[in-house]
Order: structure tokens, then C-alpha cells, then sequence
């Protein structure tokens, strides 16, 4: 597995070179500086099409911007991004959490964005460089089965989830971002030596894997596990497919209290490239994804949190301001390398 940064680089760039541009537009590009207005930007993506492709498609048909897009994984398009450097064809980067942002931001491959631009987002969902900005929340939880199990049965941090009562009954997806992330919020709070006796002892006490979050939502829908690691909105958006009833679906949120870092509120966001050949247009996109339309997408379609003022939340969240967060700056969140080199050390990748 990847145990270097050069290593690292290599492997994603072998990876990346299978991920295609989608969208329409031709293939030669014109400054803004040229155009004047630019149509046409491109956009790497970590969050999958499932969730963008809608926004980029209402933004085009709104601002009469072409947007081409390369979906990927965050961390390998934050490695991609990393290697490209100045030569890369991007313009926004659009990750699914702030660590594969941080990563990026630390090379100095992004521009600072307008501070009228940040200030509608609250301080903890941005960079502090200003480089970034939040365009949603999602709340890690623990998911589990309503039908074999009581909120009170639940633990009260996910460090208790090593413990033997739940052997085998529990699931995680270590290969999705949000997920390193998470572990990467927890060696910075906690240590590094207790997120790795942790690993391990999820691992001893054998955590199932599963590929995705949704797959695993599935997985203790269908008896399989009956807890599970996630991102609170994967609940959400599997109520809505059911017609909306929180009571009908069998999986239910658990909270962690007390700031436990399993309660951990991480951001997608996004940020423009230095240097973009369309930053003009890029800076319309940050703009229309933090504008009430956006937002409300973000709420009602994905079910995440919204993060500017006015827009609110699925009415059967806790509000965002009432989750006690541990005390984590996510513009810190930036070590992907060395969360993966954990991850492999403890054999849980």
C-alpha cells in the first residue's frame, strides 16, 4: 500500500488517469482575462456525481456556465491536484471534507477567496488561511437497528466500541474520506497511539467492512450488522426514498454526547485553484453553492446541514449548534498521508 508521499503520488496518478471529464464543452479553454466572462470551467469533484451533478447542472442552466467535471475520490484527486501543481487544468476543487482540502491548501495551490465570500459561512466550516469554505455539514454518527436496539443501549463514546459486547455487530467504510477524515480528527484530539490502539482494537473485535456508507446503511437495514460509522445525511436520503417517514425506516442516529470526537462535524467545501484559468466564473460557482438555492439542496435533497444563515436543516435533526463538538480546528485535518499510513500499519486497509 502507499507508504510514501512519492508513492502515494504515483499510485493516484495512475489512478486518475482513468477518470474522464464529464460534461459538455469543447476542449480548448479561454482565460477569463481573454473572455472577458468565461463559460466554461472545470471542476474536480470528490463528491460523487449522485450529489453534484444536480447543483453543477441548475448552475450551469442559471449562470450559462459550461462545467466540466472529473469525479474521484477526495484524497486521490487531492494527490492528483498536489502532483499537477501549477499545470493542473483545474479551476475549483470541490472535496467531500476539509482534510483533502487542508492537503491541498498546504502546498499553497489555492487562492484566497473574498472575505465577503467566507464570512457567510461560520468560522469553524472554513479555512483559516481563507482558502476554503464550507458548502455543507455532515455529523458522524452511529447508525444502528431500531428494531433490536434502544437509544439507551447505545454508547456513550465510540471508543466503547472496542469493548466485547460488540463483537462483530458493528460496521465501518475505512476506504471513504470522510471516515480518514475522522481518524484523522481523532489523532489530532486524542494522540495518534490511542487512535491506533483503537484501529486495532475495532479490527480484533472484527468491525465489518463495507465499500460505502450507503452499502453499509443497507448492511443494518438488512440485519447484517447492527451498527454502523457514518455520515448522518446517508439515513436521511434512505427516509426520503421511503417516502419520508423517520418512523417507518429501521435505522436510526445516535449522537455521541458530551463532544465525543465520534460526533465529529466535518465540511465539504470547496476552493479555487491558483492560478485558474477561469477563476472568474469559479468564484460564481463558490458563490451559487453557498446561495439559499444551494443550500436548501443540500438540506432537503441530500439531507445535510445547511451552513449560511436563513436556511434550515431536516426538521428530525438536532440543530447543528447543539452537537457538542470536541475540540478540533478542521482546517487541521490535513495529514492524509499520515492517516493512511495508520490505517495500513493496523491492517485495517
Amino acid at each position: 500500500m502507499i507508504r510514501t508521499r512519492a508513492a502515494w503520488l504515483l499510485a493516484i496518478a495512475a489512478t486518475s488517469s482513468t477518470l474522464g471529464l464529464a460534461a459538455c464543452g469543447g476542449d480548448d479553454k479561454t482565460s477569463d482575462a481573454d473572455a472577458g466572462a468565461s463559460k466554461e470551467l472545470t471542476v474536480y469533484s470528490g463528491r460523487e456525481a449522485e450529489y453534484a451533478a444536480p447543483l453543477f447542472q441548475r448552475f450551469e442552466k442559471a449562470m450559462g456556465i459550461k462545467v466540466r467535471v472529473r469525479y474521484g475520490e477526495s484524497a486521490e484527486l487531492a494527490a492528483t491536484l498536489v502532483e499537477e501543481g501549477g499545470r493542473s487544468p483545474a479551476d475549483v476543487f470541490f472535496a467531500q471534507d476539509a482534510g483533502s482540502l487542508g492537503a491541498v491548501q498546504d502546498e499553497g495551490l489555492f487562492a484566497r477567496l473574498p472575505k465577503a465570500t467566507l464570512d457567510l459561512v461560520p468560522a469553524q466550516f472554513r479555512s483559516r488561511g481563507g482558502t476554503w469554505v464550507g458548502t455543507s455539514g455532515r455529523a458522524r454518527v452511529l447508525a444502528y437497528d431500531s428494531r433490536e436496539l434502544q437509544e439507551s443501549d447505545l454508547p456513550d463514546s465510540v471508543y466503547d466500541l472496542t469493548g466485547r459486547e460488540w463483537t462483530g455487530k458493528v460496521g465501518w467504510a475505512p476506504t471513504n474520506a470522510s471516515f480518514q477524515a475522522f481518524v484523522t480528527a481523532m489523532r489530532k484530539v486524542d494522540g495518534d497511539a490511542k487512535a491506533k490502539a483503537w484501529l486495532e482494537g475495532m479490527k480484533a473485535n472484527n468491525a465489518q467492512a463495507f465499500d460505502k456508507n450507503s452499502i453499509l446503511r443497507d448492511a443494518i437495514k438488512n440485519g447484517e450488522v447492527l451498527v454502523g460509522l457514518i455520515n448522518h445525511y446517508y439515513v436521511l436520503e434512505a427516509i426520503h426514498e421511503a417516502g419520508g417517514s423517520t418512523g417507518k425506516y429501521p435505522v436510526k442516529l445516535h449522537f455521541f454526547p458530551n463532544g465525543d470526537i465520534g460526533s465529529l462535524v466535518n465540511a465539504a467545501g470547496i476552493a479555487i485553484l491558483k492560478g485558474a484559468d477561469h477563476a472568474g466564473a469559479a468564484q460564481k460557482l463558490v458563490e451559487y453553492l453557498l446561495s439559499d438555492a444551494a443550500q436548501e439542496y443540500f438540506a432537503d435533497e441530500v439531507g445535510e446541514y445547511p451552513l449560511i444563515e436563513g436556511v434550515k436543516a431536516d426538521p428530525s435533526l438536532p440543530a447543528l449548534a447543539s452537537i457538542k463538538q470536541p475540540e478540533v480546528d478542521l482546517s487541521d485535518l490535513d495529514d492524509l498521508k499520515g492517516t493512511l499510513d495508520l490505517l495500513q500499519e493496523t491492517g485495517v486497509l
